[in-house]
């Protein structure tokens, strides 16, 4: 089958998509150029590289990339390539590179900001092209790169919204995460837990804001919760997180789920202000809060009732329990997750040592949580190599969806309005012609019905 524009396009429907969206190789590659290729991406945070020549490195779809604190104080993100004949320049982790980047291969050098510095044996390379001034011998940037309130995105193409405008209605998650801290400010904590699942990169963006699955892929957590809570006589936090999962439906169709332009989301509950004060970690955090903006922004900061954020290409940051699920992905069937978990600075000790608790207990790859999703997705992954079937369902409440200026918002919590965003987002990428005719189409029938 030819991956013609056309035929990429027809993959997505109005209820449904093309299993091969999810296993062909080819496909996979499209999306590493047309996707992750334009779109902005969650780099890291300056947090972790607080000093002039610290280093983090990472995959920015299929390309290996450092993120680098220059001499000028300034977050650099590179490509990870020496010019000369190509080599890894660091290796994977984080470190200091010192006052500039060393290749193990033939000791080129680059400051910092990845300008060529030196080449041993220069006389060897006279009368020839090379040239230090010349980009070519430097080690090449990113086209552009952003950072909000320390989070740092990076684009490969130089064309396209600024992070912002990229970002709309979701960066009010980021701002939600960051104002939880006294300080304004979070950083990430050393160290991050990392699970390799064995599906494809766009199961996992899907599943964040399915909650028709949270009772029943899950029923052995909060089932086994709910019978240690009988068994001691109370539920404490480590068993209540635990439980959640366990909600009746009603409680999930209460939910309100927000889609925004290129992908991006929410899943939001009635807003609690009683959140602020339920337990003692919470009252410390609320007066902590209260002593910089109020008892009144205090709560309604806290009171702020967000689930799993999706930023399309990136991951999914979590404001109540400070993390970001990063997404990465690998292969056609293996995407990388790396949960990092966020100190907020000023707030009491206790409240990181809930988030941590959290982590370990529901994301950490020993958890009683997270193993229930692998093995899903690991089962979609396979049964979507079958031929069982070639279209994949996104039914739930189609047509139900009310438009709003910047995106759509559900009228029912177990909508799969989420994961229609998220394909109208990847046909976008995809099939832009496409996309654009089909939207064209759709506003001269708005217009006529409205005539």
């Amino acid at each position: 089958m030819e991956l013609s524009t056309e035929t990429l396009a027809g993959m997505v429907r109005a209820d449904s998509v093309h299993r091969s969206v999810y296993t062909d190789p080819r496909i996979f590659d499209l999306e590493m150029e047309r996707i992750y290729g334009k779109a902005w991406i969650y780099v890291g945070h300056e947090s972790q590289v607080p000093g002039t020549g610290d280093y983090h490195t990472t995959r920015l779809g299929d390309q290996d990339v450092v993120m680098v604190r220059a001499a000028d104080k300034q977050v650099h993100v590179l490509y990870n390539r020496c010019p000369h004949k190509g080599a890894k320049l660091v290796a994977e982790g984080e470190g200091c590179a010192g006052r500039f980047f060393r290749c193990p291969y033939h000791a080129w050098t680059f400051k910092l900001d990845g300008t060529h510095l030196s080449a041993p044996l220069r006389k060897g390379l006279e009368n020839t092209c090379y040239d230090p001034a010349h980009p070519d011998f430097s080690m090449r940037r990113l086209a552009r790169v952003e950072s909000y309130r320390g989070f740092v995105f990076a684009s490969q193409s130089a064309d396209g919204p600024d992070l912002k405008a990229f970002l709309g209605g979701v960066i009010s998650s980021i701002d939600n995460l960051c104002d939880r801290s006294p300080e304004g400010e979070v950083e990430v904590a050393a160290g991050s837990f990392r699970v390799m699942q064995h599906s494809n990169w766009k199961v996992f963006y899907e599943n964040l804001h399915d909650s028709m699955h949270a009772r029943i892929t899950h029923e052995s957590s909060f089932v086994a919760a709910r019978e240690e809570a009988a068994a001691i006589g109370e539920m404490p936090f480590e068993l209540l997180i635990m439980d959640g999962n366990g909600e009746p439906y009603e409680f999930w169709e209460k939910l309100e789920l927000r889609a925004y332009h290129n992908g991006h989301g929410y899943m939001e509950g009635i807003f609690d202000p009683a959140a602020a004060t339920r337990d003692p970690v919470s009252r410390a955090h609320v007066e902590a809060l209260a002593q910089v903006h109020g008892e009144a922004r205090a709560q309604e900061i806290l009171g702020m009732n967000r689930h799993n954020t999706v930023i399309y290409g990136s991951g999914s940051p979590h404001t109540v329990f400070q993390q970001f699920r990063v997404i990465r992905p690998i292969s056609v069937d293996r995407t990388m997750i790396e949960i990092q978990v966020f100190r907020l600075k000023g707030a009491p000790p206790e409240v990181f040592d809930r988030a941590l608790t959290y982590a370990n207990l529901i994301n950490s790859p020993s958890s009683n949580v997270m193993p229930d999703d692998v093995e899903v997705y690991r089962r979609c992954q396979e049964g979507n190599r079958t031929r069982g079937g070639d279209w994949v369902s996104l039914h739930r409440y189609l047509g139900t969806d009310q438009v709003l200026d910047d995106g759509m918002v559900s009228t029912n919590g177990t909508s799969e309005l989420p994961m229609r965003n998220q394909f109208a987002a990847w046909r976008a990428y995809m099939a832009p012609a496409a996309a654009a005719a089909s939207a064209h189409t759709a506003g001269k029938e708005a217009h006529h019905a409205t005539a």
